[in-house]
């Protein structure tokens, strides 16, 4: 059975076993993530234990291609005919129902490790094609809950990102980094020097909180507590202050 955490008052946590997904309240609902393959089921029954109606999803956006968070986008989109978001660079991959690029690297960390080995490895790289409605760029705010701001966070995957609910200083990272046993990198990354970078800019936004695709919520001083984390695994190669996203996937 999916559990289902309230984080702020219009967002709220859908605990999928290994993955989360989120809805946002505002004028029907906008599911951010899907989780796995046949996971459509069980997000509906979720949605219905917290007293939502499935049928007034708006929306669906996707952090990624990877097949345990845009595993589901399709058979979603099919049953409601409602859009798909996603960044213009993961896009392509989305419509041709692949989950992600090779190769892969994974982070240090016997859990990580583990989680590699059940989860990931030997996966075939597929998942079921779904349209793109629109393609989303880095900077773009959707007039969702007072605003919804897109952050392209390139790392984890090429087109990967996360979303600032403005109004409400909550921050969804997707799989920018992970929660599950403290504070870590994810599992894998396509470009992991990349992935920090990208970690450093965001901890300089203004959000108090953090949900995240694997794990629990960071639910105080979200940005100070990933910009200690990570700071010190910044690269040589892009040592000095990073302050901002100075272009597209910066």
């Amino acid at each position: 059975m999916a559990k289902i955490q309230q984080i702020t008052s219009s967002l709220y946590q859908i605990g999928l076993g290994a993955v989360n997904a989120f809805f946002i309240k505002d004028n029907g609902l906008t599911l951010v993530d899907t989780g796995y393959p046949d996971s459509l089921p069980t997000v509906f029954r979720a949605l219905q234990q917290a007293g939502e109606d499935p049928q007034t999803i708006r929306r669906v956006i996707l952090t990624h291609a990877h097949p345990d968070h845009a595993g589901s986008a399709a058979a979603i989109k099919q049953t409601l005919g409602v859009p798909v978001l996603a960044h213009q660079l993961e896009a392509p991959l989305l419509e041709a129902g692949i989950s992600g690029r090779s190769p892969i690297y994974r982070s240090p960390g016997v859990v990580n490790w583990l989680v590699y080995n059940l989860f990931i490895k030997g996966g075939d790289g597929k998942i079921a094609a779904v349209e793109v409605d629109e393609r989303l760029s880095h900077g773009e705010v959707l007039p969702i809950a007072g605003g919804l701001q897109v952050l392209h966070t390139p790392g984890h995957s090429v087109g990967h990102i996360a979303l600032l609910l403005m109004n409400e200083g909550v921050l969804i990272a997707g799989d920018l980094c992970a929660n599950v046993v403290g504070l870590d990198l994810s599992t894998v990354y396509e470009d992991r020097a990349l992935g920090i970078k990208s970690l450093l800019a965001v901890s300089e936004l203004t959000f108090d909180k953090a949900v995240f695709g694997h794990g629990s919520p960071l639910r105080q001083q979200a940005n100070r507590r990933i910009k200690v984390k990570f700071e010190p695994m910044r690269k040589d190669q892009f040592d000095g202050a990073v302050t901002s996203f100075n272009r597209e996937g910066s």
